[in-house]
């Protein structure tokens, strides 16, 4: 079988780095996820090469050949060669010479196979020719990717024990790839080891889970993850029926033709409860924007039609959006969604000054004065000027 010819593999600027590589006589070929892809009519993102070469002699070529080489991962055999298409991953053939679970020490090889062997699954370890675009498959990629079906290369057990964030990669890869069925042989590995999980770094299984709900339906991975005892591990706190919760969120979604986004699908899996999410994530090392983006999606629970302009107004659009696909009851969420169609923020029409010029002393109390005129302008609505000043006035006679 051979590889489709798509735009990344035709590339000029690609064909002039595997000849660098000695690609035509056989020293590399492409692999992983680029190669997956075009098999499944995916748009490639990352393209990645393997060779025989060794990572000092890559460096030379690239740097003699007036390309920029970053030595990425240079310890475990990468280099990242910069051309005019963008990056390409450059990693040297590898066995595995000892592992505990979180890293692993490798010695370089020139056997394909071999370095087959170390990777995930089997739809991962996939290589091609440059030149002729021949396949090479060393495990059965090639059906379990006519099929669908995720499964590790070997012993599955053997495989996670290597490195324990392979049981979130394995759902995010049947999250992503996979039908409604698992590999049962995985399914137990995963659920055997689903303790390890909480001794791995926060960000890298926080990755992971933000991956994962990028899917366009993870819910069957999801309803996976929590019979596997995952989320125990990672996010104790996420209920039992995640998986229902999450399915709603899509059918709404996909109802209104709105892409994916695993910030609002992760505040459907979480509880509705701020100050234990404020926890969450902390604990998981989101940032500080992704923190408050969470935070701003919990503010309003159960949005009216009327609500939507002022939390639009306090948190963004996008906030008031998911807030909406979130909670906002079914009969109002078509009109909530219809308000933020075209929304940009509006503009006070009054100023500190203006209140000044109106008749309030200067001092803490204009900027007192200007808040309140701001609330009452937000719970009408946003009326024009005249309104404002009205509402003003009131709020002045009052002081």
């Amino acid at each position: 079988m051979k590889l489709p010819k798509a735009p990344w593999n035709q590339q000029q600027s690609l064909k002039d780095l595997i000849a660098v590589l000695d690609g035509d006589q056989g020293a590399t070929r492409f692999v992983g996820g680029a190669v997956r892809d075009t098999l499944l009519s995916i748009p490639a993102k990352d393209i990645d090469l393997a060779t025989t070469l060794k990572p000092d002699a890559v460096i030379t070529r690239l740097k003699d050949a007036n390309i920029n080489a970053i030595p990425t991962g240079i310890e475990h055999g990468t280099v990242t060669a910069v051309t005019e298409d963008g990056p390409v991953e450059i990693t040297t053939l590898r066995r595995d010479v000892s592992t505990d679970g979180r890293r692993a020490t490798v010695a370089f090889s020139d056997d394909w196979k071999e370095d087959a062997a170390r990777r995930d699954f089997t739809i991962n370890a996939l290589f091609a020719d440059p030149d002729t675009l021949e396949i090479y498959d060393y495990f059965g990629g090639l059906a379990d990717l006519e099929k669908h079906h995720i499964r590790f290369i070997g012993s599955a057990e053997q495989r996670i024990a290597e490195d324990h964030l392979r049981i979130m990669r394995y759902f995010r890869f049947l999250a992503r790839f996979g039908q409604h069925d698992v590999d049962q042989e995985t399914f137990d590995a995963c659920r055997k080891a689903a303790r390890e999980l909480a001794k791995l770094s926060r960000e890298r299984v926080a990755d992971e889970l933000m991956k994962l709900l990028s899917a366009a339906d993870p819910v069957y991975a999801v309803q996976e993850m929590v019979e596997a005892d995952v989320f125990a591990n990672i996010v104790a706190e996420i209920d039992p029926d995640a998986g229902s919760q999450l399915a709603v969120l899509i059918l709404r979604e996909e109802a209104h033709d709105i892409p994916p986004d695993p910030v609002r699908r992760l505040v459907g899996l979480l509880p509705k409860d701020t100050d234990i999410t404020a926890q969450i994530v902390t604990s998981l090392k989101f940032s500080k924007k992704l923190r408050r983006a969470v935070a701003d999606r919990l503010s309003a629970l159960e949005p009216s039609v009327s609500d939507i302009p002022a939390i639009a107004y306090y948190h963004g659009a996008d906030a008031a959006r998911d807030i909406a696909l979130l909670f906002a009851a079914d009969h109002d969420l078509d009109a909530s969604l219809a308000i933020l169609k075209d929304w940009s923020k509006p503009v006070l029409p009054m100023t500190g000054g203006d209140l000044i010029a109106m008749g309030l002393k200067p001092g803490p109390i204009v900027a007192e004065s200007l808040k309140a005129v701001e609330a009452a302008w937000i719970n009408e609505q946003f009326p024009d000027e005249d309104r404002v000043r009205t509402l003003a006035r009131d709020i002045i006679k009052g002081h």
